[in-house]
C-alpha cells in the first residue's frame, strides 16, 4: 500500500484507459498524483473520486509548452516538487499505407505522441531536480518494438521508436542528477482506445500473441508502479516490454 509513498507523479492521458488504471494504482500505492487531459470532466471526476488530499486534476493539450508550464507549477504549489512523470497520452492516427498518409495526419500524430514527450521531460526536469529523484515513464508500444504487419501506419510507429530514444537520451544526460528513464512498450492491452481503433476489440490480434489473451490495463499499470518507485532504483535507459510475447514472434 506505501510502495510509492513520497511520489509526486504527473499522468498524462489520466482520464481514461491505462492512464485512469495508472492514477487509480499510484493513489493506492500512496503517491501524490496530477492527472492530466483534455476530458476535463471526466478527469475531476476521478479526483474527486481519489480525493483532493490525493490527486489534482489540471486540464491540459499536451502539445502546448505552456500548458506543461501550468501544470508543474499548480502540481509543486498543491504537493511539492515533482519526481515522477508518466508520458502516457497518445492517440493511434490513421490506419493508412503510407503514400496515402496526408501531412497534417502525420504531424499531428507525431506533435501528440512524440512532441508531447519532450516537452513533458524538459518541464518536469527542473522540478525533478529540485526534488533530488525523479522517475520518468514514457509509454512507447510494442509497435515501438517491432514493425507490426498487417498495421500500416508510419507515423504511430515512428513516434513511439521515438520515446525509446528519447528515453535513453535523458537516462545518459541526467543519471548524475538521480533521475532515471525507462520506456514500457505494451501490446494489445484492453482499452478505449484499442477498442475504437478495431472492429472486434482487438480480438483478432489473440492468435498472433503466445499468452493467447490481451491485456487488462491493471497489469501494465503493475509494470509502470514499479518503474516509479524505490524498488527499480538501478533501472535506468531501458525497453520494458509487456505484450504477451508478440514481439518475439
Amino acid at each position: 500500500m506505501n510502495r510509492l509513498k513520497g511520489k509526486i507523479a504527473i499522468i498524462t492521458g489520466a482520464s481514461q484507459g491505462m492512464g485512469e488504471t495508472h492514477a487509480r494504482a499510484f493513489v493506492g500505492e500512496g503517491a501524490k498524483v496530477i492527472l492530466t487531459d483534455l476530458n476535463e470532466e471526466r478527469g475531476q471526476t476521478i479526483a474527486a473520486e481519489l480525493g483532493k488530499e490525493n490527486a489534482l486534476f489540471v486540464k491540459q493539450d499536451v502539445t502546448k509548452p505552456e500548458d506543461w508550464k501550468n501544470v508543474i507549477a499548480q502540481a509543486e504549489s498543491k504537493f511539492g516538487p515533482v519526481n515522477v512523470l508518466v508520458n502516457n497520452a497518445g492517440i493511434i492516427g490513421p490506419l493508412a499505407q503510407t503514400i496515402e498518409l496526408t501531412e497534417e495526419q502525420y504531424q499531428k500524430v507525431i506533435e501528440i505522441n512524440q512532441n508531447s514527450v519532450f516537452y513533458g521531460m524538459k518541464y518536469t526536469l527542473p522540478s525533478m531536480i529540485k526534488a533530488g529523484v525523479g522517475s520518468i515513464i514514457n509509454i512507447s508500444s510494442v509497435a515501438g518494438i517491432i514493425a507490426v504487419y498487417g498495421f500500416p501506419n508510419l507515423a504511430y510507429m515512428g513516434s513511439k521508436f521515438a520515446l525509446r530514444g528519447l528515453s535513453k537520451a535523458v537516462a545518459v544526460e541526467y543519471a548524475s542528477k538521480n533521475i532515471r528513464a525507462n520506456s514500457v512498450n505494451p501490446g494489445v492491452i484492453r482499452t478505449p482506445m484499442v477498442t475504437a481503433a478495431s472492429a472486434d476489440d482487438g480480438n483478432s490480434a489473440v492468435p498472433l500473441i503466445p499468452l493467447g489473451r490481451l491485456a487488462e490495463p491493471s497489469e501494465v499499470s503493475n509494470l509502470v508502479v514499479f518503474l516509479a518507485s524505490d524498488e527499480s532504483a538501478y533501472i535506468t535507459g531501458t525497453e520494458q516490454v509487456i505484450d504477451g510475447g508478440l514481439s518475439i514472434i
